[in-house]
């Protein structure tokens, strides 16, 4: 595995300062150091900013038929490196060769394609009256992005900031850098002009503090835990600067009486199991009805305990590891805290699976009896783990729901479809999945209250990296 031991500045791959440290990347199913990444700080974003803020004044000014053909390239260059960032996700956050190799590659690919068809077809000026509204590039932006989906949130913040003439600089997580590294050599090779991108590797505290708080940055895009979240938007504030946030989820999956529990209790399993349960908007947080409990129960113990764990290389299996110490205690801390409470364990448990003494493996673990007032159903988990809470009526599950400080998602089943969408309309969550469907890129992702602000995905992850300008008069007298 090549070391992420330089950043790419200005066109070109350079040595950090001499102030910048470094740090081990740790294969987290084998917990044995792979390589090193070296830490930015303050001079290392300094350098990466201005050379955005000297690419900014003709980047901006470019065509929107130069952009488009700027993204083709770079989807065409994707392409062919898709094997490459496979492999680093693989070695680096542990996620299984068939995981990594399509729905983690294919989500980065597929936000490029998307941003190319909504700059295709965004209106950049519009008339109303005498007056002419223009959409603007806000600038030099700031994007801090997370270890979980990295090559889809890279290219979620990305692919909008050069469709939109922005320039920028990416801080990617420390825990997963090579696959970063990678697609800095995509769009080096796609042609992106020297300053347009630039990648500072590092910490949240150096490297990200200095980026958040850069009076040269005009926007900061971050994705992360809400508590990294309000530190972002603090230390932005004195610059006043847009930020752009998709936060934290405690997303509930209501099943409705009518639902057929056979099909949508190990579909909907899986899908909270699948990247070991490392999404934001895992639909964890199950709410049934108490007539149908041990009916769900039994489904779910079934499928839990037919799911392969294992080393992320091996055939057949289906979830690797967690991506750290860290995301291990804390996933052993919740459910034992859980126990303790009085919830019920169905399947898995604490510890490891059998035959897995080495790396960060979590056992697929369902509970049962579990209540809103439990740490676990209101902390993130980040995961294989899902929570059965029981609910009286419709009225009471939507209740308990939204009774949560997060509303990123919100996942709901019925054998009636309008049933399902007039529940669908009463989650307080910036989505909802109704029967099982998934994300489209071509909506909207983002949250209500601390699950963050702002949406990325299509147009609407354009829309925040434009300025919106009116010329009064424009019509002339």
């Amino acid at each position: 595995m090549t070391n992420a031991d330089r950043f790419y500045i200005d066109g070109e791959w350079v040595d950090p300062s001499a102030s910048a440290s470094s740090t081990d990347v740790l294969d987290p199913a084998t917990e044995t150091a792979i390589a090193t990444v070296a830490l930015g700080g303050a001079e290392d974003v300094d350098r990466a900013v201005a050379a955005a803020r000297a690419a900014f004044a003709s980047f901006s000014q470019t065509t929107v038929a130069e952009r488009v053909q700027l993204l083709e390239r770079i989807v065409e260059v994707y392409r062919s490196r898709s094997q490459d960032i496979a492999d680093a996700l693989t070695a680096e956050m542990g996620a299984p060769a068939s995981l990594a190799g399509t729905a983690q590659v294919g989500a980065g690919l597929g936000q490029f394609t998307f941003a190319i068809d909504a700059l295709k077809n965004f209106a950049f000026e519009e008339q109303r009256g005498g007056t002419q509204v223009r959409y603007e590039p806000i600038g030099v932006c700031g994007l801090i992005t997370p270890w979980n989906w990295p090559p889809l949130l890279i290219a979620a913040k990305v692919a909008p900031a050069l469709a939109a003439g922005c320039t920028m600089v990416l801080k990617p997580s420390e825990l997963a850098p090579f696959n970063a590294v990678v697609i800095a050599e995509v769009l080096h090779e796609a042609g992106v002009p020297a300053g347009v991108f630039n990648l500072v590797h590092g910490d949240g505290p150096t490297a990200g503090s200095a980026l958040t708080s850069h009076p040269d940055v005009d926007m900061v895009s971050f994705t992360g835990s809400t508590r990294a979240g309000v530190e972002v938007a603090r230390s932005a504030a004195p610059t006043v600067k847009r930020v752009a946030q998709e936060l934290g989820g405690k997303s509930a999956n209501i099943m409705l009486d009518d639902a057929d529990f056979a099909s949508v209790v190990p579909r909907d399993l899986a899908d909270v199991y699948a990247n070991s349960g490392q999404s934001c908007n895992a639909g964890a947080r199950w709410l049934v009805p108490e007539t149908k409990l041990e009916e769900v129960l039994a489904h779910a113990r079934t499928a839990a305990e037919a799911v392969v764990v294992g080393h992320p290389e091996q055939e057949g299996v289906q979830i690797g590891p967690l991506v750290s110490r860290a995301a291990y205690d804390k996933v052993q801390r919740l459910i034992r805290g859980a126990v303790d409470a009085g919830a019920t364990v169905v399947a898995g448990g604490l510890g490891r699976p059998a035959g897995l003494d080495v790396g960060y493996f979590v056992r697929p673990t369902v509970l049962a009896n579990v209540t809103n007032d439990m740490e676990i159903a209101q902390e993130e988990i980040f995961g294989p783990v899902v929570t059965v809470t029981t609910y009286t009526d419709v009225d009471d599950a939507i209740r308990l729901a939204n009774d949560t400080v997060y509303g990123l998602a919100g996942f709901v089943s019925s054998a009636d479809l309008e049933r399902a969408r007039a529940v669908a309309r009463r989650m307080r969550t910036g989505m909802v999945h109704v029967n099982g469907a998934g994300l489209d890129f071509a909506g909207a992702f983002g949250g209500y209250k601390q699950s963050g602000n702002g949406r990325e995905y299509s147009d609407f992850g354009l829309r925040e990296f434009l300025e919106t300008k009116s010329v009064f008069g424009y019509a002339g007298a």
